[in-house]
C-alpha cells in the first residue's frame, strides 16, 4: 500500500517519480502561485507539474527556489515537469522551447518533459528532439500528454526511446480503461490531469456515500482511487487547507467493491478537449 506523500513509482528507464504532486494549470504568475507551490514543498510535496502554455513557469521557479531554501532539501529531491506547446512542435523549435522553460524556471534540468498535445504531422519531430535532450542528459525522463493508443503506436513506429509517461484527462467519469491497459502493457506510466473533473464530481451521491464510509472528502476518495489504479495524480489547488487535504490520502485503502463502484461512474465524459479533435 502506498503510505506516504513521497512514495514513488519507477518509470521504464529506472527514474523514480512521485505518485502524487501539485498541478498549476490556469494559475497566473504571481504571489498566490508562489505561495501555493512553496507551501506544497514545505508540506512534503515533491512533484510539481507546469507547462509552457500555462505562462507561469517564472512563479513556479521562484517558488521552487524559495521552497528549497526554506526546507533545506536539495533540488534532486524534487520532480519537476513541464511541457512543450503545440506552436513549438518541431525538432529545433522543441529544443529551443525546452531551453526557454528551463530559463523561466531557473533550473539546470527538468525531471520530465512532455509533448503537450498530439498535433498531427508535428509530434514525431518533437519526439526526436525530446530523445536528443534525453540522450544529452538534459532531462531525466520524457513522455507525452493527451495521447490515445493510436498516437502512441504511430509515435513508437519511429521512436528510439519509448515514452516513460502519458499524462491524460482521467477521473471517475473518464476512466480510459483500454488506454490504461495499453500503457501498462507498454510500461508507460499513466498520469491524471484534472483528476477531480474541475470540481464537477464533488457533489456526486455515490462518491459522497463512499466518502462518508471512510470519513474522508470526495476529493480524497477520488485521489486515492487514482493511486490504487496505478495512476500518478496531480490535483491543482492554491489554497493551503486544500493542498493539505488533497495529500491526506495515505492512511486508508479503498475496498475492491468501492473501487469498482467508482469505476462504474464512467461515462467517457471529457471536461477538456478531445485528443482526436482539437484545433489549437
Amino acid at each position: 500500500m502506498l503510505n506516504n506523500l513521497q512514495a514513488t513509482t519507477t518509470l521504464n528507464n529506472g527514474v523514480k517519480m512521485p505518485w502524487f504532486g501539485i498541478g498549476v494549470f490556469k494559475v497566473e504568475n504571481g504571489p498566490e502561485l508562489v505561495n501555493a507551490v512553496k507551501f506544497a514543498i514545505k508540506h512534503g510535496y515533491r512533484s510539481i507539474d507546469t507547462a509552457a502554455i500555462y505562462d507561469n513557469e517564472e512563479s513556479v521557479g521562484q517558488a521552487i527556489h524559495a521552497g528549497l531554501k526554506e526546507t533545506g532539501i536539495s533540488r534532486e529531491e524534487l520532480f519537476i515537469t513541464s511541457k512543450v506547446w503545440n506552436a513549438d512542435l518541431g525538432y529545433e523549435s522543441t529544443i529551443d522551447a525546452y531551453e526557454t522553460s528551463l530559463k523561466k524556471l531557473g533550473l539546470d534540468y527538468l525531471d520530465l518533459y512532455l509533448i503537450h498535445w498530439p498535433v498531427e504531422g508535428k509530434y514525431k519531430e518533437a519526439w526526436r528532439a525530446l530523445e536528443t535532450l534525453y540522450k544529452q542528459g538534459k532531462v531525466k525522463a520524457i513522455g507525452v500528454s493527451n495521447f490515445q493508443i493510436h498516437h502512441l503506436e504511430e509515435l513508437m513506429k519511429d521512436a528510439e526511446i519509448k515514452p516513460m509517461v502519458n499524462q491524460v484527462e482521467y477521473h471517475p467519469r473518464l476512466t480510459q480503461k483500454s488506454l490504461q491497459s495499453y500503457c501498462k502493457k507498454q510500461g508507460i506510466q499513466l498520469e491524471a490531469w484534472s483528476p477531480l473533473m474541475q470540481g464537477q464530481l464533488l457533489d456526486n451521491s455515490v462518491l459522497l456515500e463512499i466518502a462518508n464510509q471512510y470519513n474522508k472528502s470526495i476529493a480524497q476518495i477520488i485521489l486515492r482511487w487514482d493511486l490504487q489504479n496505478g495512476v500518478v495524480t496531480i490535483p491543482k489547488s492554491t489554497k493551503e487547507h486544500r493542498i493539505v487535504e488533497n495529500s491526506d490520502i495515505f492512511d486508508f485503502e479503498l475496498s475492491k467493491e468501492d473501487m469498482e463502484r467508482i469505476d462504474q461512474l464512467n461515462q467517457d465524459h471529457r471536461v477538456g478537449p478531445d485528443p482526436d479533435n482539437f484545433d489549437f
